[in-house]
């Protein structure tokens, strides 16, 4: 539960006022999983010394989990944390065991490299660097629009409640996802372990998050394809990116399929059971096992 409070000696959590952040929402949002309980004190200023030590004070005050003082804490890629990054290196293990997950170390190492660390980064003036032709909204992007909009009768507090309260949301999913990813990891790695190291493809038997795990194997390296049980019925093949960094595909799909479906794609792959390709080329459906394997046999031979 959440309140703003107008008195800092009933807070429990005290930030700043004004324009809200990515950095001090998803803090506040966080205490609030943590805590279970958050009164907080918005304000233009505050002195660390005249309040009791249980409570929380963030980006503001030139304390412990603020970031705005010269000898502020950065890490070792010497990115500044910010007020969420803070609590978060601070109270994130000690919170993940009280939700009793057992991979305590690697998810929250994960979650702060998935999630935590790219609100730190904006919040300190390093922003993603992003080439494509439509406007790209960030998480702290979004949290911008909780702002009061211009000429509007729009309450402080309640916009910052709304806007903590899309954070819990976010910190909540990201916390299951990423547990949820690090477990299909542990197993795509397995997989490529005991795959044909002359194989160029990867067969699933399941769908699980592979990427991240196919492109930090060196074992991978070779791969051209992931193959997998689709959720829509039959099966999907999808091309595998160069790297993390480099999201063009080892190969695509061969141009004359783009765009295809059904009797038109049969006709010209001469393989029954070839659905679909899409325009990009990155990724076609199969009715049957038997169609997949047609497809990897004939691009990876």
């Amino acid at each position: 539960m959440i309140k703003v409070v107008q008195n800092k000696k009933e807070a429990n959590c005290i930030t700043h006022s004004g324009t809200m952040h990515a950095d001090e929402v998803f803090a506040t949002a966080f205490l609030e999983l943590y805590l279970g309980e958050v009164r907080v004190f918005r304000t233009t200023a505050v002195d660390p010394s005249a309040l009791k030590e249980d409570v929380f004070i963030y980006d503001i005050g030139r304390g412990k989990y603020d970031h705005h003082q010269k000898d502020a804490l950065r890490r070792e890629n010497n990115l500044l944390y910010s007020s969420v990054g803070l609590l978060w290196k601070t109270f994130g293990k000690e919170f993940l065991k009280k939700w009793d997950f057992s991979n305590v170390d690697e998810l929250h190492q994960a979650i702060d490299k998935d999630l935590v660390e790219g609100i730190d980064g904006d919040d300190n003036g390093v922003f993603p660097k992003v080439e494509c032709p439509y406007r790209v909204k960030t998480l702290p992007n979004i949290i911008k629009i909780f702002n009061p909009s211009f000429d509007s009768d729009e309450n402080e507090s309640d916009q910052f409640i709304k806007a903590v309260s899309l954070a819990k949301m976010i910190w909540e999913e990201e916390i299951y996802y990423m547990n949820g990813k690090l477990i299909a990891e542990h197993k795509v790695h397995d997989l490529v372990e005991k795959n044909d190291p002359n194989c160029k493809y990867l067969f699933l038997d399941e769908y699980l998050p592979y990427e991240d795990a196919v492109l930090s194997n060196p074992q991978a390296n070779s791969l051209l394809f992931v193959a997998f049980p689709s959720n829509r019925g039959g099966y999907a093949i999808k091309t595998i990116p160069k790297s993390i960094e480099d999201k063009t595909a080892r190969i695509l799909f061969p141009e004359e399929w783009a765009g295809l479906q059904n009797d038109e794609l049969e006709q010209i792959s001469h393989i029954p059971g070839l659905r679909f390709c899409h325009t990009g080329r990155f990724i076609v459906t199969c009715d049957t096992e038997e169609a997949v394997y047609q497809v990897l046999n004939l691009l990876c031979s």
